[in-house]
């Protein structure tokens, strides 16, 4: 399992060393150097990534039939991102972009993993966790992990020193618990699943409060079959969906409680997310995207464009709302950087620093353009508030090309390719660059800069 580049081994062993005394450079005029931590202080972070839940299925998102008022807290003391995205519109994808910062088809997870499979997230592939470790950071994984369930490709085998959690998503055969790399349950009762992964995380946090710490809280839920706890069992109008959203914002709530407690609440990053859009075809099991087209498998905006909200005192403004684009491609350069570490330079990094957007309100996107796949098709481009919409097939759907205005249609519904065709002309050729650059298998190109994925 090599790469082109240094193996993961080879950057730990070089950055360590460099990295313990390694201080922040000097920010970009843009940046309010004064906020941005020194590298001495080390802050912790904690990213909450919850399975299948929708664009408007938090309170400060326009939820409707249940509540969530503590990540309406988080978003009324921190920041709500509106054009936050995830990088595909399905799980292991996701899961993959957000650990190593690339788009999946450049690390070669560009669909689901199945316990078939024998290929996982490729262990040279560089994590967060592998980063922040070499700052000292404690580091777990906390739930869903869905990027290889064979020992080789586990979390512990990718800079994480600990995990609790399912290997691959609930609906899949068995349904197994794993601690580090030994299972410990078969059939584990999933109505517990989030209440075990919350106590989990607040003792891996109660453990490590003196020193800084990375937590990676993927949830289980609310990813079909819906389970919850008695505690949460009928509390809601909108049903099971409804009650499982609710406990899910109870686990944020003991979060917030446990670093409020322990003293570490304004050194610690709280980031609350989610890893595609809604899986709308579930019904009344499945979540909403409203006002966004679409969900879960589209790549259209209600499957990649997700509900983000931030929250980190004294270094984000309370009830900021930033409208520009921003991925989970994005946390780690983000985190290396407040961290005080280097990100690999021998490998493509596609996710963008973006602790201004974080902190400076009318801050713009790093990004020029941003690209939608899903399961190696490239499905659009969008460049400011333009997305072009590329022909491909999902299943026996033929998917239509179109032009959108993101600004004034948010739902892609008024296609104004034929009033523009200059732009369409532009996004197109920016389409074919990314195809050269990590390929689109509805074009058949294969891309010049894709790594490959681990495999056993």
């Amino acid at each position: 399992m090599t790469i082109e580049a240094f193996t993961r081994r080879d950057f730990l062993r070089t950055v360590g060393a460099a990295a313990a005394a390694l201080t922040i450079p000097g920010c970009a005029t843009s940046e309010r150097a004064a906020d941005r931590p020194s590298a001495a202080d080390k802050p912790n972070f904690i990213v909450i990534f919850t399975d299948d839940q929708g664009y408007a299925d938090v309170g400060c998102f326009g939820a409707e039939g249940f509540t969530t008022p503590h990540l309406d807290r988080m978003a009324a003391e921190g920041a709500k991102f509106t054009s936050f995205y995830s990088a595909a519109p399905v799980c292991s994808p996701s899961r993959a972009a957000l650990l190593t910062g690339c788009y999946p088809q450049r690390v070669s997870i560009p669909r689901v993993l199945f316990p078939r499979d024998n290929i996982g997230l490729n262990p040279n592939e560089i994590t967060i966790a592998d980063i922040l470790k070499t700052r000292g950071y404690a580091t777990c994984c906390i739930g869903k992990w869905h990027l290889g369930h064979l020992t080789e490709f586990l979390p512990t085998r990718q800079g994480f020193d600990y995990y609790f959690g399912i290997p691959y998503s609930n609906d899949m055969s068995p349904v197994v618990l794993v601690e580090n790399e030994k299972t410990i349950e078969t059939k584990p009762d999933q109505s517990l699943l989030t209440r075990r992964y919350t106590e989990k995380a607040v003792e891996f946090i109660t453990k490590n409060k003196d020193r800084p710490f990375f937590v990676y809280l993927p949830h289980t839920m609310p990813h079909v079959p819906l389970f919850v706890s008695d505690a949460f069992k009928g509390k809601t109008s909108r049903g099971l969906y409804g009650d499982v959203i609710e406990e899910l914002d109870w686990s944020v709530g003991e979060i917030l409680e446990t670093v409020k407690r322990l003293g570490i609440d304004k050194k610690t990053l709280v980031i609350f997310t989610s890893d595609n859009g809604p899986w709308l075809s579930k019904g009344e099991h499945g979540g909403s995207a409203k006002p966004l087209r679409d969900g879960k498998f589209a790549t259209y905006e209600g499957g990649m464009r997700e509900p983000c909200v931030m929250r980190w005192p004294g270094k984000i403004p309370a009830g900021m709302v930033c409208s520009e684009m921003a991925t989970t491609m994005d946390f780690l350069p983000t985190l290396a950087k407040l961290a005080g570490a280097k990100t690999p330079g021998d490998r493509i990094i596609d996710g963008k620093d973006i602790w201004p957007l974080m902190t400076e309100p009318g801050a713009k996107t790093p990004y020029k353009e941003l690209f939608y796949y899903f399961e190696g098709q490239l499905g659009a481009v969008r460049a400011g508030d333009w997305k072009l919409v590329l022909a491909r097939k999902r299943g026996k759907e033929q998917i239509s090309p179109g032009l959108y205005n993101l600004a004034r249609d948010i739902g892609e519904q008024n296609d104004l390719s034929q009033q523009h065709p200059e732009i369409v002309r532009r996004l197109a050729a920016l389409a074919e660059k990314c195809r050269q650059d990590i390929g689109d298998s509805v074009t058949r190109v294969t891309g010049k800069n894709v790594r490959p994925p681990g495999r056993v």
